[in-house]
């Protein structure tokens, strides 16, 4: 285990990068050190003291490597190798963890699938890891069953909790492992270089991909993080967001792990529970994306909402109208507001609290992080080539695509992009000969900003991925889903702006053959797509029109939105009271800005 000193005094963030850059720079020098290792290390220095806080259970350091060290056993009898791998679809509790570590330890790697993905979205996320096993959550197992005709034969399937649809139960397989450390010569030691994770990501276009995490990114994201926090044994964090994401199921947790520190694991997000669940559990650190904090800062006052230890609030996507409201209401300390992506090879830090930006590069890491914004046109979806067919770097204000420098060479592994399981997917992300003949740069897919004192703003998404209720949507898979309903002839999906809410609210405006049954369209929608997913605005077209290359024109479409005012077309809203799409007319328009019918 690494160890900094403690600076004292009041933190700056010049003490909060120091303490990152000391935590992370031993893990080059130390290839065999991985997170599934330093568990049992964990367990010999902290033995009893709480680890993860479950709804159901509480795990203390020591049985947290014990059950680890079962799931290792474990895979190791079911004969997995480097390389191979096993799906997790899971709920967020003690164990999700305590699997992926287990399995990581052998060389194997653990994809972490979506627990909202059903029917051909989740078949499809299974088969591109191409999994020897899948371990399924019991109260999964419904949604796992019914793909499972559709996936290789020769997976096999493991619930958790009790046996379900002809697949067996983990549990006792998993008790009659050995709890003692595996020995290297047992199993031989996976290297930092080594795949952990397939973490899914939709990127920009399509179906959703699965990003390549190595042990190396694994410890890099929870020792930087632990610096910023400056966290240490006696904290303690809030985590209700997804395991099967990088924030909450890696960074939350592992920045506490790696210092000694505990975590309160919650399934899901609850806004009217979190503040007497904050203050009950003494937790010092909250996890946060930006929907989160408006969910909090729209609901009514209570009573323990500053009753707390909370000394950080960390995440992204705090928008900067709900900013000062969610900081100033529930006396928050510190905000350190951040931007990354799972699959990028940057990220950005607003370690000065600085309202509505997503970070900075300080002058003194500009060579180790090598940041720019490039010119971009809307039109073509493609950064503007100069003359010599390089990219020119915005000015100060002007808004371009974001991107990261490659260090082709490995002289900068931290810089390195791991892409995808889809090779082909992965060159699309690469931006090449950018600012001189044979540099590469990582493409994020983001519009941004930087002002005149070097910190970022985030401006929209580029591409076909809009982002609603802290999940990027594709408008490929989307669009695939609402053809396949028999009465769509043709259909465009996107984003609109919707009043009081982070992100876009999905709409799709269909050309459909002889009028659309929309009771049997919402539920073929709700069978083939996640809830974040599925369109809230319908639009009913006679045609839709195109570019000279046969690409729907969706800015007018977006520009118009849902208001039944700007159309003559026939507008719907999916109603969730009613279950139902419902006529959206001047009444429920209005209805919907006041927040009187909630999205």
């Amino acid at each position: 285990m690494q160890s900094v000193t403690r600076i004292p005094g009041r933190d700056t963030p010049l003490k909060a990068w120091a303490r990152a850059l000391a935590l992370t720079a031993p893990i080059a020098r130390n290839p065999a050190v991985t997170l599934p290792i330093q568990i049992s290390e964990l367990a010999d220095a902290f033995g009893d003291k709480i680890a993860l806080i479950g709804e159901d259970e509480t795990l203390s350091y020591r049985v947290l490597a014990e059950r680890s060290n079962r799931f290792t056993r474990w895979a190791l009898e079911r004969g997995l190798v480097p390389g191979d791998v096993v799906c997790l679809v899971m709920h967020n509790c003690p164990d999700y963890l305590a699997a992926w570590l287990g399995i990581t330890r052998t060389g194997a790697v653990a994809a972490l699938v979506n627990t909202n993905l059903v029917g051909d979205s989740l078949a499809h996320a299974i088969r591109i890891t191409a999994p020897k096993c899948i371990v399924v959550g019991a109260d999964l197992a419904d949604a796992v069953a019914a793909v499972i005709p559709s996936l290789d034969p020769a997976v096999r399937c493991w619930v958790q909790g009790a046996a379900a649809h002809g697949m067996a139960c983990i549990d006792p397989a998993l008790e009659r492992q050995p709890t003692m450390t595996v020995t290297a010569s047992e199993c031989a030691l996976p290297s930092t270089r080594d795949l952990a994770l397939y973490i899914y990501t939709s990127g920009t276009t399509g179906l959703p991909k699965a990003a390549k995490v190595s042990h190396r990114r694994l410890l890099q994201w929870s020792y930087w993080f632990a610096g910023l926090l400056d966290a240490d044994e006696n904290d303690r964090m809030y985590d209700c967001l997804p395991m099967y994401h990088s924030v909450g199921g890696v960074v939350a947790i592992g920045s506490m792990l790696v210092r000694g520190g505990s975590v309160v694991l919650r399934r899901k997000f609850s806004a009217r529970g979190f503040w007497d669940d904050i203050a009950r559990t003494e937790c010092t650190l909250i996890q946060y994306i930006g929907e989160l904090c408006r969910f909090l800062v729209n609901l009514p006052p209570n009573p323990r909402e500053r009753e707390h230890c909370i000394r950080i609030a960390c995440g992204n996507g705090l928008r900067p109208d709900i900013w000062e409201p969610f900081q100033s209401r529930f006396a928050i300390p510190r905000i350190l507001e951040f931007y990354a992506a799972t699959e990028a090879n940057f990220s950005l830090y607003n370690c000065e609290g600085k309202p509505g930006a997503i970070g900075r590069i300080p002058p003194f890491l500009a060579h180790r992080f090598p940041i720019a914004l490039v010119a971009f046109d809307l039109e073509t979806g493609e950064p503007v080539r100069d003359e010599r067919g390089l990219c020119r770097r915005c000015g100060v204000d002007e808004v371009g695509e974001a991107i990261g420098g490659i260090a082709t060479d490995g002289s900068a592994p931290e810089s390195l992009f791991e892409g995808y399981t889809d090779s082909a997917a992965s060159d699309r992300k690469i931006l090449r000969n950018v600012f001189r003949e044979g540099d590469a740069w990582f493409r994020s897919g983001d519009l941004m900003r930087r002002d005149a004192a070097g910190f970022f703003y985030f401006v929209d998404r580029v591409g076909d991925t809009f982002r609603w209720k802290g999940e990027n949507v594709s408008t490929g898979e989307v669009t695939d889903a609402v053809c396949a309903w028999p009465e769509v002839l043709e259909a465009v999906v996107y984003g609109v702006d919707a009043p009081g809410y982070d992100g876009r609210a999905g709409m799709v405006a269909v050309v459909a053959d002889g009028g659309l049954d929309l009771a049997g369209f919402r539920t073929h929608l709700t069978m083939r797509l996640p809830e974040y997913a599925r369109p809230l605005f319908v639009r009913l077209l006679g045609e839709i029109e195109t570019t000279g290359t046969f690409k729907p024109k969706k800015q007018e479409l977006v520009r118009t939105g849902f208001d039944p005012n700007a159309t003559t077309d026939a507008l719907f809203v999916n109603d969730r009271e009613a279950a139902a799409f419902v006529p959206l007319d001047a009444e429920a328009f209005e209805r919907i800005r006041s927040g009187r019918l909630r999205l």
